[in-house]
C-alpha cells in the first residue's frame, strides 16, 4: 500500500532525529543536510554548504553553494522541529524568502561583512558575494520546509536585485514525497516548448512502429539548448553524465572556436547529443512535425556539448541563431526507464577517452560492494540481541525500494537488520575512501566532483586488478565511515568549535592522521574497528587533538583570503595543514601508536584477501557460464568468429563451452568466457 504524505513526514522526522543523534549535529543542520543531499543527487544543486545567519534587521541563510557557471545558491529552512504536519502559508514563504533576498543585497551594496567575525562562516559567504557580483548572473532562492505548501501557491515569479535575476524553490514535505516516490526518485522535468519558447521543435519519427519504443531525429536550435541549461543547469543531465562532466571541466575549447568563428558549420562538425524521455508530444503542421512537450527530458550523452554553448553565449555574448545541434531522442516510459536509460548512457559514452562505464551504478565495481553488503553481518555488539548489515546504495532509492513491497512488520524487521544509519551511498562511499587514499582537497569540492575524481581512479584499480576489491575492501571502507561519522560528532562537541567548516575539519583531520600512520609505516587497525563497530576513546582523544590543530590551522586567515571554505578547496590549505603534521604527532599519545598496524601486517591481510577474492571470482565466473547453455554458446562462437574477433585462445576455451554440461571450462577458463561475452556486447 502507498505511504501517504502523512505517513512519510514521520518517517522523515524519525529519520531526521536518529541521523542528528548519530551525526552529532543540531536538527536543523540534519534536516537541511538530509534534504540538501537528495538535491545534490538529482541536479538541483551542485553542492551545499552550511552557514546559519540571522540578523534583527530580517536577514537569514541557512547555506549556500557557488557553482561554476555564475550561479548562486542560498538556502532557507522551515524548520522548528513540528511533531505534526502542517501547512506553510504564502505569507511564510514570502517572509523566507525576503530575509534570503535582503542577506544578498546586503552582502552586494550594504558591505555586511565588514560587520561580520572574519572567521566565521557568513563572513565568508558574504565577502564572496561581494568579491564576485560581477560575475553571479542568477540567484536561486530555495527553501527547505517541513510543512505541507498551500495549494494557494501556485508559482513564485522571477525577481530582480542588484542587476542579478532571482529565481524561487521551494521544497516542501509535498514535493520531497513526489520525488521519493516517483519511480527514479526525482523529480521529472518537464518541458513544454510552446510556453516556454513560443513553438515547437522541429523533428522527424525514426521509429518503425513498435511497441518497444519510440525515437526522433531533431534538430535542436542552439538557442534554445543553451536557454535550457541556463534555467535547470545540470537537472538537465542523466546523474552519470552529470558526474562525467564534473571529472572533464565544462567548457570544450573546439566546439567555443567552431561557434565564434564557423557557427554554420556546427551541426557538421558536432556529433550531436543523445537524450531520453518518458514520453513526447507531438503536433503535425503544414512545414512538418513538432514536439511540444516533453516528459523527463534527460541528456545522457552531449553533456558537454550543452554546457559548452551556454558558456559560450554567456561569457562570449555569442549569437547562436545560426547554430543548430542534432539530437537523436528516446522515448522510454518509467517502467523500462531504470534500466534502459543507463545503458543507453553508458552505451552513447564509450567513446570517451575517461571510462564513462566507471561513474554507472551497474559497473562490476559497485555491483561487488553491494553484495558484499548483503551479505556480510557486521559483528554483534555487547548487549545488542539482533544482528545487522551496511546497506550499500549503489543506485539512488535502493534503500527504499528494498521495503516498498514489504508488510509493516516486513519493513520493522527489515530496518532492524538495515538501520538507516547503516545505509551509504556511492558519493559517501568517495567521501569515506578519498580521504585517506586520495587529496582531501576532493572531498571539499563538494560530493559530486569528490565522486568523479573517486571513480576515475577506481576505475584505473579495476581494470589492473578487481582483486583488490574483496571482502576487506568493503570492511575497512565500513570502519572508515565509522570513522568518518565519529569524527563529525567528535568535532561538533568540541568547545572551540564555533558551528563552522565542519565538513572541512573533519576531511583534513583524517586527511592528517593518515599522512602521520603513513610516516611511520603504520595503519589504523580498521579489522578491529569493523569487529567492534565504532571506535575507542583512545582514537576520540587522537581525533580531538588533530581536529584542534586543523581548525586553528584553517581559521588563520591568510592574506588575500576571504572565503575559508574556499581556501579549504585549494592546494595551498593542504600544503600549510601538512607543516602541521609533526606538532600533531607530538601532540598524540603513545598509546595510539601501539594501537597501530604495521603497513607490513597490513599488506599480509591485503594479500590473503585478494588470494580469496581470486577464488570467489573462480567461483562466481563458472556459476555465470553455466547459466548459458551450449546453444548460445555455439552461437556466441559463430559471430565472434565471422568477425575474426576471437585469438587462438579464445576459440580454444569457446569450443569447451559448446560441450556444456558434457564438459565444464574450469574457473580460468570461466573468466576467459565472461571477457569474450564483454566483447560480444561491447561490439558494432
Amino acid at each position: 500500500m502507498a505511504q501517504t504524505k502523512e505517513e512519510f513526514f514521520h518517517d522523515l522526522r524519525q529519520e531526521l532525529l536518529a541521523g542528528a543523534e548519530a551525526n552529532g549535529r543540531f536538527q536543523l543542520d540534519e534536516f537541511m543536510e538530509i534534504v540538501a543531499k537528495e538535491l545534490v543527487e538529482t541536479g538541483i544543486t551542485e553542492g551545499f554548504e552550511l552557514c546559519h545567519f540571522r540578523a534583527q534587521r530580517g536577514i537569514r541563510v541557512d547555506g549556500y553553494w557557488f557553482n561554476d557557471e555564475g550561479s548562486l545558491d542560498l538556502f532557507i529552512a522551515d524548520f522548528d522541529s513540528r511533531t505534526e504536519l502542517a501547512t506553510l502559508t504564502k505569507s511564510d514563504a514570502d517572509a523566507a524568502f525576503k530575509r534570503l533576498t535582503n542577506f544578498f543585497e546586503a552582502s552586494v551594496n550594504k558591505g555586511l561583512a565588514n560587520e561580520l567575525e572574519i572567521t566565521s562562516p557568513e563572513y565568508g559567504l558574504a565577502r564572496q558575494i561581494a568579491d564576485r557580483k560581477s560575475g553571479i548572473f542568477r540567484v536561486n532562492l530555495i527553501l527547505f520546509s517541513e510543512r505541507l505548501l498551500s495549494e494557494r501557491i501556485q508559482d513564485i515569479p522571477d525577481t530582480e536585485r542588484a542587476g542579478v535575476t532571482l529565481t524561487h524553490q521551494i521544497w516542501d514535505i509535498s514535493r520531497l514525497y513526489r520525488q521519493h516516490n516517483s519511480r527514479s526518485h526525482k523529480e521529472p522535468l518537464d518541458l513544454n516548448f510552446e510556453e516556454l519558447f513560443g513553438s515547437g521543435i522541429a523533428c522527424l519519427p525514426a521509429h518503425l512502429g513498435t511497441d518497444t519504443y519510440q525515437s526522433y531525429l531533431v534538430v535542436m536550435p542552439a538557442d534554445i539548448l543553451a536557454s535550457l541549461y541556463e534555467k535547470f543547469g545540470a537537472r538537465l543531465l542523466e546523474q552519470n553524465v552529470r558526474t562525467f562532466l564534473q571529472a572533464r571541466g565544462n567548457v570544450n575549447k573546439g566546439i567555443r572556436t567552431t561557434i565564434l568563428s564557423e557557427p554554420g558549420m556546427f551541426f557538421a562538425y558536432n556529433n550531436g547529443i543523445t537524450a531520453t524521455a518518458q514520453s513526447v508530444e507531438t503536433e503535425a503542421t503544414d512545414s512538418g512535425l513538432i514536439i511540444t512537450k516533453v516528459v523527463d527530458l534527460q541528456i545522457v550523452n552531449g553533456g558537454q556539448t550543452t554546457a559548452s554553448l551556454f558558456h559560450t553565449r554567456k561569457r562570449d555574448n555569442a549569437d547562436l541563431s545560426q547554430v543548430f545541434v542534432q539530437m537523436k531522442l528516446s522515448v522510454i516510459d518509467s517502467v523500462q526507464s531504470e534500466i534502459v536509460v543507463p545503458k543507453i548512457s553508458e552505451y552513447a559514452n564509450t567513446q570517451n577517452k575517461v571510462n564513462a562505464a566507471d561513474f554507472f551504478s551497474n559497473h562490476p565495481f559497485h555491483v561487488r560492494m553491494e553484495e558484499f553488503s548483503r551479505r556480510l553481518w557486521a559483528p554483534v555488539q555487547k548487549g545488542v540481541m539482533r544482528e545487522t548489515r551496511w546497506f550499500y546504495e549503489r543506485a539512488r532509492g535502493q534503500y527504499v525500494d528494498a521495503q516498498s513491497t514489504l508488510t509493516p512488520a516486513e519493513q520493522r524487521r527489515f530496518k532492524a537488520e538495515h538501520p538507516q544509519t547503516q545505509m551509504f551511498t556511492k558519493t559517501d562511499l568517495a567521501k569515506f575512501e578519498n580521504v585517506w587514499d586520495e587529496h582531501p582537497k576532493w572531498v571539499n569540492l563538494g560530493s559530486q566532483k569528490n565522486f568523479a575524481r573517486y571513480a576515475a581512479r577506481i576505475g584505473n584499480e579495476w581494470s589492473k586488478s578487481s582483486d583488490n576489491f574483496n571482502e576487506f575492501y568493503f570492511k575497512r571502507a565500513v570502519a572508515r565511515g565509522l570513522i568518518f561519522r565519529a569524527t563529525e560528532r567528535i568535532v561538533s562537541a568540541q568547545s572551540w568549535y564555533n558551528g563552522g567548516y565542519r565538513a572541512n575539519i573533519v576531511a583534513y583531520t583524517l586527511a592528517l592522521i593518515a599522512e602521520i600512520t603513513k610516516h611511520r609505516k603504520q595503519s589504523i587497525n580498521y579489522i578491529e574497528i569493523w569487529e567492534m563497530q565504532g571506535i575507542d576513546l583512545v582514537l576520540e582523544k587522537a581525533i580531538s587533538t588533530v581536529s584542534k590543530i586543523v581548525n586553528d590551522d584553517i581559521i588563520t586567515p591568510r592574506h588575500g583570503i576571504s572565503n575559508i571554505s574556499e581556501w579549504c578547496k585549494k592546494e595551498a590549505c593542504w600544503t600549510s595543514i601538512l607543516a602541521t603534521k609533526e606538532i600533531a604527532e607530538s601532540q598524540l599519545s603513545n598509546e595510539f601508536f601501539h594501537r597501530l598496524v604495521s603497513l607490513d601486517e597490513q599488506m599480509t591481510i591485503e594479500q590473503s584477501a585478494k588470494k580469496m577474492q581470486r577464488v570467489d571470482n573462480g567461483i562466481e565466473a563458472q556459476r555465470k557460464v553455466l547459466a548459458i547453455n551450449s546453444e548460445e554458446w555455439n552461437r556466441i562462437r559463430q559471430v565472434m568468429a565471422d568477425r575474426a574477433l576471437l585469438s587462438p585462445k579464445e576459440d580454444d576455451i569457446l569450443k569447451v563451452a559448446v560441450q556444456i554440461p558434457m564438459k565444464v571450462p574450469s574457473e580460468k577458463q570461466s573468466l576467459v568466457l565472461l571477457d569474450i561475452l564483454e566483447k560480444v556486447r561491447l561490439a558494432p
